[in-house]
């Protein structure tokens, strides 16, 4: 028995002398870079084994735990080489960095005086926001990043991010995933080649060509910005593209993403497929819940019309459904629109009929921001307002709804404007004469809608509307005017204040102007109070003709007929059979039909209430014979297209 305690307690002291002549043996902190020394801290059974001259090999079997600096190893079997100054473990590797790292494997080499560990078997590395799984993963306990190149995957919460490549720096949170980049979450669907990712902020930058997909089928192509997955908001650059699914795609010189909002900045064009439409500025902000579209500095908006598109410029230009702007009330039979209640800048309220001037009242209530304007508050404030307005939809072929247009008064600005938009809203709502909106019955503005027909995501459910400076251009028609409004749904504008609408040798004004349109061309116009054709003939000769209203008809895109109604002057140049002109003549009448050949007036028909004389040319010069309020405005018509992009 004492022979044997003498045995153990020899045992017991040599190996105390080995380790610590090993321990000895150890670099210290000045010595192999700074490395610390790997301390036992237990092990079930422990050995030695001296492989050759120069080798020593420590076996560690059973819950070894081992400790260098802040890092714990852990592993069901362990064996270290003093030469080499490395250990492998097996079974069970956990190694746990500064309490904020954990790593598990079923395999691991670590080289003890660089710091690195090689693990293999099952690898997961967890930080406490995300967890890595991969075949086998290289981590440094110095600069503390994880790395792989044999595929791996990241998961944070329900985002889940693959590639063939990761660096995951640990300490600061960040993952660059490299080759096939895969990023799958419920909301979204990103693929890439290189991805910066942070698992504690959820946020992704973007080094390469990247595509977005989100679970309402909207995507975005970028090379450079972020997307924070948590909360939506982004900002691309390099010129992205974003399209909606929908068929609407906005793409500039870079795109921001802001609660629902959407921020378009150089050089921006938005397009939509199902309306042909374009709209280019250096400013554009979208909706993304209401789709509702603003654009300022110096936009431009073109519908395409076959071989003939429109072209619209104007300081500020916006588009929303119609959804969104009327309401139709069922306590009148489902069949008429009126307004929803809205606050109004005077305190004041008055009935509103129906007609252009309702959409003039929109226009000086709507938000009309002035090309200065940056502040992207301001505007998400304006876009949102603006969805909240109801007005009339307009019949233009209904009798009474005509008649009351001669009578009506566009209607004042409203009180939820911006105050940065202020002053542009209350000089349109001066302009317009300043009546309010009468309210009326609390009704959905979809289920109303689609009672008649007209689904939220009809084709033809869409406006837009122009803000001063308005200008037009296609081959067939010119315009300008201060403010305009378009239905998709009737095909039809509306110009407000001082309106000029020019056709060939032809100019129309008036207090307000519709231009109608059908398959694609302009059918026909309407001119409200103080309305006046131009039609020029050679150097300062015009025929004319002015009315209370005038409705004029067009073929092929050039002007057919024109109805002069109520007070009807007319001075127009008389020719023979031959075309030859042989007098100048000027008449009065209630009702006055005018016809067109060849671009130019043909003959004019006094209806009722007739009365004019027949002078020869030689006894009225050209400039003699010139109605009241005459004015040829060819000086501010648009000449090309190209002209409105300047």
């Amino acid at each position: 028995m004492h022979n044997s305690f003498f045995k153990r307690s020899c045992f017991f002291f040599l190996l105390l002398a080995w380790v610590g002549a090993l321990r000895a043996q150890q670099p210290g902190p000045a010595a192999a870079g700074g490395s610390a020394p790997v301390d036992i801290i237990h092990a079930d059974s422990l050995s030695l084994k001296k492989a050759d001259d120069s080798t020593n090999l420590t076996i560690l079997v059973g819950n070894v735990v081992m400790k260098q600096g802040t890092t714990t190893f852990k592993c069901d079997r362990c064996v270290r080489n003093d030469r080499t100054k490395t250990f492998e473990a097996w079974g069970n590797v956990h190694i746990n960095d500064s309490d904020t790292t954990n790593i598990y494997s079923g395999h691991l080499r670590y080289l003890t005086d660089k710091q690195i560990a090689y693990l293999d078997k099952n690898v997961k590395l967890t930080d406490g926001h995300a967890t890595l799984t991969t075949p086998d993963l290289e981590y440094n306990m110095t600069t503390n990043i994880a790395t792989y190149k044999n595929g791996g995957k990241v998961v944070n919460q329900r985002t889940v991010i693959t590639s063939k490549e990761a660096f995951y720096y640990t300490d600061i949170k960040d993952v660059y995933f490299k080759k096939n980049v895969l990023v799958n979450d419920p909301g979204y669907r990103i693929t890439t080649d290189s991805l910066l990712y942070n698992t504690e902020n959820q946020v992704a930058r973007f080094i390469a060509l990247t595509h977005i997909k989100d679970s309402t089928n909207a995507s975005m192509d970028t090379r450079e910005g972020y997307y924070n997955l948590k909360n939506g908001d982004a900002r691309f650059g390099q010129r992205p593209l974003i399209n909606d699914g929908k068929g609407v795609t906005i793409e500039a010189d870079q795109v921001s993403l802001d609660q629902g909002f959407a921020k378009a900045e150089g050089n921006a064009v938005v397009i939509d497929t199902i309306r042909k439409t374009t709209i280019i500025g250096n400013l554009i902000y979208q909706n993304r819940v209401t789709e509702a579209v603003l654009a300022t500095l110096k936009p431009l908006m073109i519908i395409q019309q076959g071989g003939d598109s429109i072209f619209i410029t104007a300081d500020t230009l916006f588009s929303a459904k119609l959804t969104d702007l009327y309401v139709i009330s069922p306590a009148l039979g489902g069949d008429s629109i009126k307004a929803k209640p809205d606050t109004l800048s005077h305190g004041t309220q008055d009935s509103l009929v129906a007609g252009p001037a309702a959409s003039a009242a929109n226009l000086a209530a709507a938000p009309a921001v002035v090309p200065s304007v940056r502040d992207s508050a301001a505007i998400k404030t304006a876009i949102t307002a603006a969805g909240k307005k109801t007005l009339p939809l307009p019949s233009s072929t209904d009798p009474e709804h005509k008649a009351a247009v001669r009578d009506s008064v566009p209607g004042k600005a409203i009180t939820d404007v911006p105050k940065v938009l202020a002053k542009t809203v209350k000089d349109t709502a001066a302009r317009a004469g300043g009546r309010g909106i009468q309210p009326a019955a609390k009704t959905s503005a979809k289920t109303a809608l689609s009672s008649k027909g007209a689904a939220a995501n009809d084709s033809t459910n869409r406006y837009f509307e122009a803000f001063h400076h308005v200008r037009i251009y296609s081959d067939s028609v010119q315009a300008i005017c201060d403010s305009l409004f378009y239905s998709f749904k009737d095909s039809t504008f509306r110009l407000y204040q001082d309106p000029v609408v020019w056709g060939n040798a032809s100019q129309i004004t008036g207090d307000t102007i519709m231009l109608h349109t059908q398959n694609k061309q302009i059918h026909h116009f309407e001119a409200y109070k103080r309305g006046f054709m131009i039609n020029r003939i050679e150097d300062q000769a015009y025929n004319q003709v002015k009315a209370t209203r005038m409705d004029g008809y067009f073929t092929d895109g050039n002007m057919d007929s024109v109805r002069a109604k109520g007070s009807a002057e007319c001075i127009y140049y008389a020719q023979d059979a031959d075309s030859a002109y042989i007098g100048v003549n000027q008449t009065k009448s209630d009702i006055l039909d005018a016809y067109f050949s060849n671009k130019q007036l043909q003959k004019v028909v006094l209806r009722t209430d007739a009365s004019g004389t027949l002078y020869p040319l030689k006894d009225k010069s050209p400039e003699e014979m010139r109605l009241p309020d005459f004015k040829w405005r060819e000086a501010e018509r648009p000449k090309t297209k190209y002209e409105l992009m300047q």
